[in-house]
């Protein structure tokens, strides 16, 4: 089975003790492709370091909701520069955050608009953040939805209504380690969905799945996920892992 984990910090300082063997360890699980997120313009430098090192990382390039404060502009900026100056496989991972502080909303607002409309230029995926602000980010994103663009509601925790609208704007919807917790909720949701538009990812190193939950995540959990997840939808592991595959493949424009 050939496999694509769509979301993984693989740049991430965690891993710098190792992650050559913990992308041997995707390669052997039959991980061809591990897409990398960028943070903010002081993760680039470490982010494109792994993708020349390990050739199946591929980047995208954005400014993730978290670090958008008053100087969001700067940041902007070097995302634009960065979108002239070479390629990436989406704008991400970008978005929307509510989860711990409030102040910088109207910035994340903006923040989502000039990157949205980046995406429709350069022809690019969304990879979208929405962490206690899946409401305002679907509210967000209708009035610029349709012109081609599409992506990702990454690390996707909501409810069933919410997973509708989302598709039925043209997204997708990545599920990771979520889907193993007791207490996810992933598994009310996801039953019945239609699989053509499900990707899978780790979020590495956060969100491990259960039996590693409170540890550090890695692409090769990817396994763990898409057992849990075949569970839920009642399918055959081969099937969500072709079909999960083809999805990333057709959304990263990788075919």
């Amino acid at each position: 089975m050939q496999w694509i984990d769509t979301h993984a910090h693989l740049f991430s300082k965690q891993f710098n003790s190792d992650r050559s063997e913990v992308v041997e360890r995707a390669m052997q699980l039959g991980i061809t492709t591990i897409a990398m997120p960028n943070i903010d313009r002081t993760s680039i430098d470490d982010m494109l370091e792994t993708e020349l090192r390990f050739p199946l990382c591929k980047p995208m390039i954005g400014l993730h909701p978290c670090h958008v404060k008053h100087d969001f502009e700067k940041e902007l900026y070097e995302v634009e520069y960065w979108l002239n100056k070479r390629s990436f496989i989406a704008i991400g991972e970008m978005g929307t955050d509510l989860f711990h502080d409030k102040t910088f909303w109207p910035q994340q607002q903006e923040a989502f608009k000039i990157q949205a409309a980046w995406a429709k230029k350069y022809e690019l995926p969304l990879v979208i953040h929405c962490r206690s602000s899946i409401d305002e980010t679907i509210s967000l994103l209708e009035p610029l939805a349709g012109d081609g663009l599409t992506g990702i509601f990454h690390c996707f925790t909501g409810t069933r209504e919410q997973l509708e609208k989302v598709i039925a704007m043209g997204f997708y919807i990545g599920i990771g380690g979520v889907a193993t917790f007791k207490n996810g909720g992933i598994d009310t949701v996801l039953p019945g969905m239609d699989i053509s538009r499900l990707v899978l990812e780790t979020d590495c190193p956060y969100l491990a799945p259960v039996p590693h939950r409170g540890k550090r995540n890695e692409p090769a959990y990817l396994d763990l996920i898409g057992d849990r997840v075949a569970e839920i939808l009642a399918v055959q592991k081969e099937e969500l892992v072709h079909t999960t595959t083809e999805n990333a493949l057709r959304i990263f424009k990788l075919i």
